[in-house]
């Protein structure tokens, strides 16, 4: 059985795998990163996975944007390597804008590297109906751009 939840603090371990497994980003920056949203209850962070059988086989998290109203910026979308491609990052970006738009949020960011090694995740955006909004030439470091996707909310 298959099914989109809240991540919880027990998780963790797996939704390490997960990431290591798309050699995106290091994984122990996951502590940190769900460090607020596991004590605050107040967190308006949304921390997403999908489960399988009782295993986290992928992760989402994204965050309002400081200083905006309705704006959020997602910062991770990661599906196990194994499982890529059967549809579970666009059904876990749907759960994401279900969730924003019953909150009345406006705007869902994205962004990503400009780096051929990220084609395949500038193409998911694209199929998933965001708009290419900019590219800041050299973000990430020199020669490293960074492209940001933009999508409305209803």
């Amino acid at each position: 059985m298959s099914t989109i939840r809240k991540v919880i603090a027990q998780d963790l371990s797996q939704l390490k795998a997960v990431i290591d497994s798309t050699e995106m980003f290091p994984s122990e920056l996951l502590d940190e990163m769900l460090s607020d949203y596991l004590t605050n209850k107040d967190s308006k962070d949304i921390w997403l996975t999908q489960v399988v059988d009782g295993r986290p086989i992928a992760v989402a998290y994204c965050a309002p944007e400081r200083m905006t109203e309705g704006t959020y910026n997602l910062y991770l979308i990661a599906v196990h390597k194994d499982l890529q491609g059967q549809g579970i990052g666009s059904a876990i970006m749907q759960h994401i804008e279900n969730l924003l738009n019953e909150k009345g949020e406006r705007i869902l960011l994205v962004e990503t590297s400009g780096l051929s090694e990220f084609e395949l995740t500038r193409q998911f955006y694209d199929k998933c109906n965001y708009n290419r909004e900019a590219r800041i030439r050299d973000f990430y470091k020199e020669g490293e751009d960074k492209i940001v996707f933009w999508k409305k909310l209803n």
